[in-house]
């Protein structure tokens, strides 16, 4: 429960799952890019962001190019974009190895947005929730999918402070892009 988190300035970790992907033949996994919903998707993303109130003091992006492509989508909805940290480590990691890139993080950060990969970001959204408000732990546990933002909250003086079942997941939403009326 997030009453076990402490003392400490509130801090949120915003995580976007990627926008959805492309497959294209003979491409590597990690050079995949976005599909046209994705293109369409990651600018919402952004703009749903902004919308919140929950733009990041600093960004930590996988170096797989759907993510970069999700993050330079989606921060150009906003005036200025935060600093953002390129991570290969982001790339298919599982919960310890995001965790100990979000323990990196400086403690003047108070807002954090990680752009990555399923399953590890869903794993972590639940690792690291304790509580959730209305039916968010539901809709995380059935489905993260591509576009999908959660928002867990906590106190604490460092990032280290996030710990298993320290959280509070506030928000979950899944931004859509709007078809142009000549792709309908």
């Amino acid at each position: 429960m997030i009453a076990r988190a402490g003392g400490g300035p509130l801090r949120r970790l915003v995580v976007l799952r990627h926008a959805k992907s492309a497959w294209p033949d003979g491409v590597a996994d990690h050079q995949r890019p976005l599909a046209p919903r994705g293109l369409r998707d990651a600018p919402a993303a952004g703009h749903a962001l902004a919308e919140a109130d929950c733009l990041p003091d600093l960004a930590l992006c996988s170096t797989a190019v759907r993510a970069r492509q999700t993050w330079d989508l989606a921060c150009a909805q906003w005036g200025t974009p935060p600093p953002v940290r390129h991570d290969a480590r982001l790339y298919a990691a599982d919960v310890p190895d995001l965790l100990e890139v979000v323990h990196e993080v400086p403690p003047e950060v108070d807002t954090l947005l990680l752009v990555g990969h399923n399953p590890g970001l869903e794993d972590l959204v639940l690792h690291l929730a304790g509580d959730g408000l209305d039916d968010t732990l539901d809709r995380v546990r059935t489905k993260f999918p591509t576009s999908a933002i959660a928002v867990l909250s906590w106190r604490g003086t460092t990032w280290r402070t996030l710990t298993p079942d320290t959280a509070l997941l506030t928000a979950v939403t899944v931004p859509r892009g709007k078809k142009s009326k000549k792709q309908r």
